[in-house]
């Protein structure tokens, strides 16, 4: 094109309209009219990361059987027998057989918690959206995916979808600076609010600032009106550590997550919320308590004047002046016989 007064309005019109649409997006936020045009990239660029994922991952088909098996409690029978086949296509290998639990695993979850799943992979990592800690799941909208769904594994929690394309969606990780769920306390039912705190453990609020909470109590979603963006009794995590309230109104406790965030691999997205909130009944089962060791039977016994040694149940088992016999033998004394009772 030549440099013509034409030429250089219009290249003064197209600047201006870019930073009038820069503008429009920023207003906006989360409700930004341009949110069509991201997803309208998601649509172009979806099927390419799809396409990567599946070249070098021999196990994206068999996933792919676990999504098309999303619907609620009628289905749980069929996506158990699709996981047994699964099992057996996967074969011997290391990799595999490691996926394959993992699957298990989630199914598990589901299947006891009642949520209806779509399962996908994860294929790509990163920032999106100026969110730090997110990741890209080969599910969409065709899948039945959309925004504000919940997003598990067979740990707990892994995070809520915000960005939905046909082919691929965009998933904010419970670790992000940006997240917070509300959560309720196992057994008490004390609630609070948890909040991401990348690589270090989720900082939790509970309303009571007075809540009796220690070390080792756990924590599982709490729900959202009509469950999004999340369903309630998914496990969330595990109480490390708790700081005094210092006369503050709430007080921070801190909780592990149950979800290793780094790797992530096999997830389900919530696409139907159960009928009833299942509580407590996805948390892991507590460990056993040692049994406690079983106290070791003792003999008391007595020595009369004359020297006989007697037990309990009044017999003579020795004498304290016994001495070796002429054959060389030792005959007991006070020690052996009491050592020979216990």
């Amino acid at each position: 094109m030549r440099d013509t007064r034409e030429s250089r309005l219009l290249l003064v019109l197209l600047i201006a309209i870019a930073f009038a649409l820069i503008t429009v997006d920023i207003r906006g936020g989360e409700a930004s009219p341009v949110d069509g045009a991201r997803q309208a990239a998601a649509t172009v660029f979806g099927p390419v990361e799809n396409g990567v994922a599946s070249a070098v991952d021999p196990v994206g088909n068999a996933i792919g059987a676990v999504r098309a098996s999303g619907t609620r409690h009628d289905k749980i029978a069929a996506l158990e027998k699709q996981n047994a086949e699964l099992k057996a296509k996967l074969g011997s290998d290391d990799r595999n057989r490691s996926r394959v639990r993992e699957l298990d695993k989630m199914l598990k979850k589901s299947a006891t918690g009642q949520y209806g799943i779509k399962a996908a992979e994860v294929i790509a990592i990163g920032a999106a959206q100026g969110f730090s800690w997110t990741v890209t799941i080969d599910a969409g909208s065709k899948d039945g995916v959309k925004r504000d769904m919940t997003v598990l594994n067979g740990d707990g929690l892994v995070g809520r979808v915000t960005t939905v394309g046909p082919d691929t969606a965009t998933v904010l990780l419970a670790n992000d600076p940006d997240f917070t769920v509300g959560t309720r306390m196992e057994s008490t039912d004390e609630l609070g609010f948890a909040t991401g705190q990348g690589s270090r453990p989720l900082a939790v609020q509970f309303l009571n600032g007075k809540a009796k909470v220690k070390k080792g109590d756990r924590l599982v979603t709490f729900g959202s009106s009509k469950d999004k963006p999340f369903v309630p009794g998914v496990p969330v995590g595990e109480v490390v550590r708790v700081d005094p309230s210092g006369g503050d109104l709430t007080r921070t406790v801190y909780v592990r997550p149950y979800v290793g965030f780094t790797k992530l691999d096999i997830v389900g997205i919530v696409v139907q919320a159960p009928r009833e909130d299942p509580r407590d009944m996805v948390l892991p089962k507590k460990p056993k308590a040692p049994a406690k060791p079983k106290p070791t039977p003792t003999v008391t016994v007595t020595i009369s004047p004359n020297g006989d040694i007697v037990d309990t149940d009044g017999n003579v088992v020795g004498n304290i002046h016994e001495s070796p016999d002429p054959s060389g033998n030792a005959t007991p004394n006070a020690d052996n016989a009491v050592n020979e009772q216990r």
